[in-house]
């Protein structure tokens, strides 16, 4: 054991060392406990483990110390209070009946973790930085959401970016994470960080990071970023000289004004809200969303009441069993104000404001729920049609316009596409790809097309170069009710999803029909397309590893038929090459998708963030003149794939 424990906890090494040899401890976690105590300055630490050894709490002890964090999909995210909260971490209590101190371990979202990463960024932008021949103090930009330490966290960083010799910009209270986004493309920052487990429970937190181009890190960058931050063992680290010290920048109102200008743009047709546009109910679901979208949807001319219980932030979520917007629950109280008031939809955003759920009210005068696929598909065709309409697209400059979406999103994006005649670009999961692409569309404009720089131009004029130059993105999502309407920001935005889907709104309205009445004269024409995401939860130590054997399982033995139907093609994109329908080579990821001789499919992964494996289930029919005989067939065959696969997955992990 490493010197730490044997001066501080002696009498307890016999108790670790005899719950490794039963098999109670895991050699990873009695190393971790090492590493950490060896590492950290938290004043609570030693107390928290010896606690925890003390009454033989084994299993709490794997789950925080089984392994050290890294980053996935969207950085580093895990339990910032523990299962088990120990009296050393509670201390004197926190705001909002949090603990006083995060959670202790390795596998954990506290102090020492946050400070391994934002010093392993600060690392590897001063490299970058060098090797571009680039002499000035790098930049960084912090916002958090309403979480449990999510602004100790980012005052934290800030001040450690400041005394290492960077510029800091922190907003002055909790934001949006695309408002990061945008704030460092406007002005050109190295990087930004977002303390935030966006959708995810009360318990969670995590770090988002970002680099110049305003969109979470992709290679090169994030192996550098994550070799750096492996190399930080230490939390201590020795500030520089005051006059190398970097400053920090306050930011409030009036970095939220040009923000809001910038969404106002998105709206393709003000004059449907000559009349006063559709009849909206935000639901804040105790986040960041309403400090941007309720201000601008009512400037835009939308009625926007509010759920005032979930009005204000709170890393508890009270309201809620789960701020998620994908989630039935979380909307129902601004379902129930919309059927008190009489709204044509409900708005909800998570924590973060990057994922956007919505209620609508169909033919039938009932409050109808609409997955991320069904809104992501609303918003493309409704964005692509118009830009024809208007003339901002047309025959001469459509091989120039493109959709980007997720593979595990749904086809009727794809048909879409093709009837309209623009490109349909496939990523992996997780918007950094999308936003990759849009760096692609960017830079492929000749510098000498325009004079400054990129980001300072209008929509109006980037537009213009993207189309004549380039590739213009019309519209881009994923399934897990993500979405981006305009290049300015880098990730899924939920204040711009609000404005593009209430125009959606207004446009349904001036035509004497309801959303849901719109999707299905869709379905009519394209025909009806359905999803479902299915996932199994698997927590900890011993879950990390279900989640492991079984999605190996189906790597090293995929399946040859399911649900009584043979499998026509299988993609696995872990071991096989693929490129995107513009030659792009795709990044090799740990999914699987199986395509059925019936049509049906389905995809498999582990989540990036969440401790889950996930299943994408899609189902389609041509069209029909009996849709709902249509949609009932459709329906069937995928509950039916679903218990295929959920007996085929419980065999496999037996």
């Amino acid at each position: 054991m490493a010197s730490m424990i044997q001066r501080e906890m002696s009498d307890l090494l016999p108790l670790l060392d005899g719950a490794v040899e039963r098999g109670d401890l895991l050699v990873s976690s009695c190393d971790n406990i090492s590493a950490l105590l060896a590492g950290t300055n938290s004043p609570v630490a030693e107390a928290a483990v010896r606690e925890l050894i003390t009454v033989g709490e084994w299993g709490e002890l794997n789950d925080r110390f089984f392994k050290t964090l890294v980053f996935g999909t969207g950085g580093l995210r895990g339990r910032t209070i523990g299962s088990i909260v120990t009296v050393a971490e509670a201390g004197d209590g926190g705001p909002l009946e949090r603990p006083e101190h995060p959670c202790v371990g390795t596998a954990t979202m506290n102090f020492y973790n946050v400070g391994r990463a934002i010093r392993g960024m600060i690392a590897y932008v001063k490299k970058y930085l060098a090797s571009e021949g680039i002499d000035r103090k790098p930049s960084f930009a912090f916002a958090h959401d309403t979480r449990h330490f999510s602004r100790d966290f980012a005052e934290f960083c800030a001040k450690v970016c400041v005394e290492l010799g960077c510029d800091a910009y922190l907003y002055e209270g909790a934001r949006a994470t695309p408002q990061l986004s945008f704030l460092i493309r406007e002005l050109r920052l190295d990087a930004g960080v977002v303390l935030t487990a966006s959708h995810n429970p009360a318990h969670d937190n995590g770090f988002k990071a970002y680099f110049n181009e305003g969109a979470q890190l992709v290679e090169p960058h994030a192996s550098g970023v994550l070799e750096e931050f492996e190399g930080v063992t230490q939390e201590a680290y020795e500030p520089l000289p005051e006059a190398e010290q970097g400053t920090l920048t306050v930011l409030g109102a009036e970095a939220d004004r040009r923000y809001m200008d910038k969404l106002k743009t998105l709206l393709l047709r003000p004059d449907l809200l000559e009349n006063g546009g559709a009849k909206v109910v935000f639901a804040n679901i105790h986040g960041t969303g309403g400090h941007i979208s309720v201000p601008l949807l009512r400037e835009l001319g939308f009625e926007t009441l509010t759920v005032e219980a979930q009005d204000g932030g709170d890393g508890r979520f009270p309201t809620v069993a789960s701020p998620n917007p994908e989630n039935a629950p979380a909307l129902a109280m601004g379902i129930d104000l919309a059927e008190k008031e009489n709204a044509e939809i409900v708005i909800g955003t998570d924590p973060d404001c990057d994922r956007m759920g919505v209620a609508v009210r169909n033919d039938r005068g009932e409050m109808q729920l609409l997955t991320g696929n069904q809104i992501g598909s609303l918003m493309a065709w409704y964005r692509t049609k118009t830009m024809f309409d208007l003339g901002i697209l047309n025959d001469s400059n459509r091989g120039h316009a493109c959709l980007v979406k997720t593979f595990v999103t749904t086809e009727l994006q794809t048909a879409i596409a093709e009837k309209y005649g623009v490109n349909m670009v496939d990523t992996l999961t997780g918007f950094k790809f999308i936003a990759d692409k849009l760096m692609k569309y960017e830079q492929g404009i000749p510098a000498d097309k325009y004079e400054g720089n990129y980001r300072d131009l209008s929509e109006a004029e980037t537009r213009k170069l993207r189309l004549e130059y380039s590739r213009f993105f019309i519209f881009g999502g994923e399934e897990s009710y993500g979405y981006l309407g305009a290049d300015f920001v880098r990730d899924k935005d939920a204040n711009m999803a609000a404005v593009m889907f209430a125009e959606v709104a207004a446009y349904a309205k001036s035509e004497g029909m309801s959303i849901a009445g719109l999707l299905d004269e869709i379905y009519k024409e394209f025909g009806f397309y359905l999803e479902q995401g299915k996932s199994m939860v698997m927590e900890g130590a011993e879950g990390a590893a279900q989640i492991k054997a079984l999605n190996d399982s189906y790597s090293n033995t995929p399946p040859s038929a399911v649900d009584g139907v043979a499998v026509s093609r299988v993609r696995d994109f872990a071991k096989e090459e693929f490129e995107d329908s513009e030659g792009d080579a795709i990044p090799n990821a740990g999914m699987l998708l199986v395509e059925l001789e019936d049509g049906r499919s389905f995809a498999v992964r582990p989540s990036g963030t969440e401790p889950k494996i996930k299943f994408y289930l899609f189902g389609k029919d041509e069209p029909a003149e009996d849709l709902e005989a249509s949609k009932q067939k459709v329906r069937e065959g995928i509950e039916s794939l679903w218990a295929a696969l959920e007996a085929d997955a419980k065999t496999r992990m037996a």
